[in-house]
């Protein structure tokens, strides 16, 4: 069950301003991954659904959290189905992320009263995922499908709209600003944050610094 309620989890996206996503098929890396953004000051992190057994990893991985990092807001994304929804859901997840839009996932979240986020990626999409109940939308891959220009374009008829864009985002002083500015509500970032070589060489101190570098520029701008 989850630990947080939906409202709890759009208002801590937006407060933090940056949410990891992250996978990997070693739980123990994982641990240390979730415990540098921590310290870091990241509150919401996204366990993505992207490997056989992902979610016997985060079952492990978020029974951790919970004593070791009790703030810290543990959510699934890459969820494109209603089972898979249904399955992280009872592992404790507090939120699914989706790249798309899936009337079932919406279905078993809204039953469950848990934050979900469908990949958008038109002002009729956004739309869509309004009416099925989302608070936080996804823009995905949001590089591609316009950058911060499209989200301030979106925001001009559609103000009331909460948008992450995930994709061609980086923890960069020019690109967090022009996201922000534009009026984001968030903002997911994986790679950017967790370089292979730094994985390799088991360096989570770069990641808690890269971590906290990144949300001091979210709170210049915001």
């Amino acid at each position: 069950m989850a630990r947080f309620t939906r409202i709890e989890v759009a208002l801590k996206m937006k407060e933090t301003g940056i949410i990891p996503v992250f996978y990997h098929k070693d739980t123990e890396l994982c641990k240390n991954v979730v415990k540098a953004c921590y310290a870091g000051g990241i509150r919401v992190f996204e366990f993505t659904n992207r490997g056989d057994f992902a979610h016997e990893v985060f079952s492990e991985l978020n029974k951790w959290a919970i004593k070791e990092c009790p703030e810290m807001i543990m959510g699934v994304g890459s969820v494109i189905d209603q089972g898979t929804a249904s399955l992280y859901i009872q592992l404790g997840s507090n939120f699914i992320v989706s790249p798309l839009i899936d009337e079932g996932t919406a279905k078993v979240c809204n039953q469950r009263k848990i934050a979900w986020s469908p990949g958008c990626g038109s002002v009729t999409e956004i739309n869509r995922a309004h009416e099925l109940g989302s608070e936080v939308v996804k823009i995905f891959p949001g590089s591609s499908v316009g950058g911060p220009d499209f989200v301030s374009s979106v925001k001009g008829p559609m103000p009331w709209a909460s948008i992450m864009p995930t994709g061609g985002v980086q923890p960069t002083d020019d690109n967090l600003k022009a996201w922000f500015k534009a009026g984001v509500h968030c903002v997911g970032m994986g790679s950017q944050l967790f370089p292979k070589d730094v994985l390799d060489k088991g360096d989570y101190q770069y990641i808690t610094d890269k971590c906290a570098e990144a949300l001091s520029i979210v709170k210049k701008y915001r």
